[in-house]
């Protein structure tokens, strides 16, 4: 029992490593050899043609993974044998020592795992073998990459590396001369986004009153500015640019743009109402006036037709319901509501089409255009009828389209008008290959017979004959017109 002690406490208090020191530092290296060489020597009895068979590195990930390649890449091109950076080691005299070698390893061998000798060596054991000096192939950055921003790019050189979307510190130039130099070097390089990325540093840098005064001296920088305040919406830094330059007009417009982020439909109209005294162009301050005086009248539109709605007073409103609210819609909307809600209300009332026409002096081309769409859209026949008739002095009456009967003619047809309604107008259609191209499309038979009548082609009326039923008026109507045209020629 005693010997048994013996053994044990000899086996607990006995280690086979040693101490450290200086003359045994490639032990552990030698000792890593000798256990690849050991494994190394089981390659005969394994049959390592089986290409199909799969082997597990230690990270669960087959060997012959592309991941698993890289893995092992990065682990090798990070680590040396001594633990140390292999970064460091480039200066070092042992690095320099090293006889360089062609590789063993080809492409191909790096994502199955193996050399180009068979054996079943890792990566990173590979790596790790300083003897058999077999390197893999390590992708660097180019040395230019490395070098320091702060002390070696000149503005030409940064503004290069900008273009080929390069990081560079900017931090570096800090004088005035620089930052302007910088700034007419972006400028000449004709890239937008560069000036833009050099704009916001001398923005970040620099006093308010020095970089609005270098800008106006440099106008394609100062544009730049100018459209990437506005886009990011740095409204007060951007009037205090625009005061700067006195530019007036231009600071009474970025103020008036202010509205849109208003919401509340009575602060905007408070706004608008304080923005007419602005210092604006004639043209304009009309333009303003007319934006609040259309809210002004849209509350209270909105207003009425909201009670009457909610009602159910009104036969229109609940035959059409309303799908919006008229507030902050354009003019032309606003115009194209009041002729489909409120078309034969008096002039006196806001909501009148005429009014709105009247007071904001609406063209008759566009009140034509919207009116007749609208009164199309309810099917008013009769009410584009009258907005198509005009009288004369005498007290004659005809009709006229400011936008031209074509137009006309492809609204009704856009709204299903009738057959009838349609002939009535493509017939005041003057250019007559129109007519005709209008009337064939829209199946306006009768157009196209008297219009064929009136130029007296026989041809053409013979070859329409085909196109319409037989035994209907219009055939009749056709062959009528031939026998009279055979009676008038013999005659």
């Amino acid at each position: 029992m005693s010997r048994v002690r013996a053994d044990e406490e000899e086996y607990w208090h006995s280690s086979k490593f040693r101490a450290f020191t200086f003359d045994d530092e490639d032990d552990e290296l030698s000792q890593l050899k000798e256990s690849k060489r050991a494994v190394n020597s089981l390659r005969d009895i394994v049959d390592d043609d089986d290409d199909d068979l799969e082997r597990v590195s230690w990270s669960g990930e087959p060997v012959g993974s592309i991941s698993w390649s890289i893995k092992e890449t990065a682990s090798g091109s990070t680590s040396s044998p001594d633990g140390r950076d292999s970064s460091l080691q480039k200066g070092s005299s042992s690095y320099a020592a090293l006889p360089k070698q062609a590789s063993s390893y080809s492409l191909s061998s790096l994502f199955k795992g193996r050399n180009k000798l068979s054996s079943f060596q890792s990566l990173s054991d590979a790596l790790t073998d300083m003897g058999v000096k077999n390197y893999a192939p390590e992708l660097r950055r180019p040395k230019a990459e490395y070098k320091d921003y702060s002390s070696d790019w000149s503005p030409k050189d940064t503004v290069r590396r900008m273009q080929r979307g390069k990081v560079c510190s900017l931090e570096r130039f800090r004088s005035l001369q620089d930052k302007l130099v910088l700034l007419d070097e972006a400028v000449a390089g004709h890239d937008g986004n560069v000036i833009t990325a050099v704009l916001i540093f001398l923005k970040r840098t620099l006093r308010r009153e020095i970089l609005f005064r270098e800008l106006e001296m440099r106008q394609v920088a100062l544009c730049h500015l100018i459209h990437f305040l506005r886009e990011m919406g740095e409204q007060k830094f951007l009037l205090d640019l625009l005061r700067f330059l006195d530019r007036t007009e231009e600071v009474a417009l970025s103020q008036y743009r202010e509205h849109l982020n208003i919401q509340d439909v009575e602060k905007r109209r408070e706004f608008l109402k304080g923005c007419i005294g602005l210092p604006f162009s004639a043209e304009d301050t009309s333009h303003i006036q007319d934006h609040y005086t259309l809210l002004e009248r849209q509350i209270i539109i909105e207003a009425n037709d909201r009670h009457l709605e909610m009602a159910g007073q009104s036969e229109l409103f609940r035959k059409y319901p309303r799908k919006a609210s008229i507030l902050n819609m354009p003019l032309v909307t606003t115009l194209f509501y009041s002729c489909f809600y409120h078309y034969t209300e008096a002039e006196g009332m806001f909501s009148s089409p005429t009014n709105l026409k009247k007071t904001f002096k609406i063209p008759d081309k566009q009140y034509v255009l919207t009116a007749l769409a609208a009164r199309a859209k309810l099917r008013a026949w009769g009410d584009v009828d009258a907005l198509l008739t005009t009288k004369n002095w005498l007290g004659y009456t005809k009709k006229k389209a400011p936008i031209g009967f074509h137009r006309v003619v492809e609204i009704l047809q856009r709204n299903n008008a009738p057959v009838q309604v349609l002939q009535e107008y493509v017939r005041l259609v003057e250019d007559v290959e129109t007519r005709l191209n209008l009337a064939t499309k829209y199946k306006c038979h009768d157009v196209v017979i008297e219009t064929y009548r009136d130029l007296k082609d026989r041809i053409q009326l013979t070859a329409y004959k085909c196109k319409v039923e037989r035994g209907s008026a219009e055939e009749e109507k056709i062959n009528s017109i031939l026998s009279n045209m055979v009676r008038n020629a013999y005659s």
